[in-house]
């Protein structure tokens, strides 16, 4: 199965398990000792995403920063700018909301989406290999925590990949929390 397909199946399979209230789990599932420093880049969820803004919501609460991804230009890591509730938020071409403005911080936790994953850590993305290049980079200067999250019934046997595609740590579900093998 080529890339291109295991996306138009992993869509159809997201789009089936969708359920807008099903994010507020994740903070019942979230487990406090995985955070590593005091910053956590999240994401706007789009379309059909697991709705992580509660949980987003809830780490600033607790007194974490949170941040989220900002495409600066074409294949290009991500950079992440500081977000709070109440920041004013813009949209980029893919449609995703980020802070209009800020500083961009360095998060020591990534909560990453997906499509798919494997037991092993394995994602697939939607191609453009933002995560990818932003894991890469990150994880040649420092320790960095990437956890992917999605709906439990996103996981898959196995995934098409490339020597280039960076595993996850650990993937964060509606259901349960893993570390990946």
């Amino acid at each position: 199965m080529t890339k291109a397909e295991a996306r138009a199946k992993a869509r159809l399979k997201r789009n089936a398990l969708h359920v807008p209230d099903l994010g507020t789990r994740l903070i019942q599932t979230f487990p406090p000792q995985t955070l590593r420093g005091e910053c956590v880049a999240g994401f706007a969820p789009i379309n059909d995403e697991i709705d992580i803004w509660p949980l987003l919501h809830h780490l600033h609460g607790a007194g974490r920063q949170i941040v989220l991804p900002v495409i600066t230009a074409p294949a290009t890591p991500l950079r992440f700018r500081l977000w709070t509730p109440d920041c004013e938020m813009a949209t980029d071409r893919y449609g995703v909301q980020f802070p209009a403005k800020g500083p961009f911080l360095t998060p020591q936790l990534i909560l990453v989406p997906l499509l798919a994953f494997t037991a092993d850590g394995r994602r697939l993305g939607y191609g453009g290999g933002y995560y990818d290049r932003t894991l890469a980079a990150l994880r040649s200067q420092s320790d960095v925590f990437a956890c992917g999250v999605a709906y439990a019934g996103q996981e898959v046997p196995e995934l098409p990949t490339d020597a280039h595609d960076a595993r996850l740590d650990a993937v964060l579900t509606e259901t349960d929390f893993r570390i990946m093998t």
